[in-house]
């Protein structure tokens, strides 16, 4: 599959970039904007994607989606309801999610983010994150590209994304054992991938996958989060 290293924007989500952009400089926020997860691997792979995340580097989405509607407000046009949801780390949802509507376009605003474990827990410990911290603790490289909005560039912190999406392979990007013990739901995930685009799993996960403790860990949080 021949994958393209930048990307072919609509003119609705090149509005939305420029008003995201335009909002972050009125706030005075620092802040770098980048899309990330599947938004950016299905424009890679030429598929049209409405499901936009735009992860921050230091601003939580909820505080970053007020001053977008601040931005809206100033330019006399309408805001937006903000839908807030919160972090619930039992059911694998760890991070405060900001979801609202721009010029059509509906996105998610998120912080990066760093997991931490403590000894004997799958529960991580949430804290902001560098750029290459967060992808690595995505569930898989194809996964983990981002675009830059700022930049206007793809960028691959863990080095092999674009080449596994070009090869059509599923890979964790760290080491796949702590990848799916981190979250077990992976290596259902990463089967649905492989079937939904004709893609290989890395010869390393499958062996992971099947590894009885993964197994075992998978049992019991699909047993949890069915119940």
């Amino acid at each position: 599959m021949a994958v393209s290293p930048r990307l072919e924007l609509t003119s609705e989500e090149q509005q939305l970039f420029d008003t995201l952009l335009a909002a972050s400089k009125q706030a005075g926020f620092p802040t770098t904007l980048r899309c990330a997860g599947g938004w950016v691997r299905d424009k890679l792979m030429g598929r049209a994607s409405d499901d936009i995340d735009v992860a921050l580097d230091d601003a939580l989405g909820s505080a970053f989606a007020e001053a977008v509607n601040g931005y809206l407000a100033g330019q006399g046009q309408g805001v937006h309801s903000v839908a807030v949801i919160a972090a619930n780390p039992g059911q694998s949802k760890h991070l405060e999610t900001a979801r609202m509507r721009v010029h059509g376009l509906w996105l998610d605003l998120v912080n990066l983010r760093c997991e931490e474990y403590a000894a004997g827990s799958r529960i991580p410990a949430m804290r902001f994150g560098t750029p290459r911290q967060d992808a690595e603790r995505r569930d898989f490289t194809i996964n983990a590209l981002f675009y830059n909005i700022n930049s206007g560039e793809v960028e691959d912190l863990t080095g092999r994304g674009l080449a596994d999406l070009e090869a059509g392979v599923i890979r964790t990007p760290l080491p796949p054992r702590q990848t799916l013990l981190d979250d077990p739901l992976r290596a259902l995930r990463a089967v649905r991938f492989a079937a939904r685009f004709g893609f290989e799993l890395e010869e390393s996960l499958v062996h992971a996958a099947a590894h009885p403790e993964s197994l075992c860990t998978t049992a019991r949080r699909y047993k949890c989060c069915a119940a």
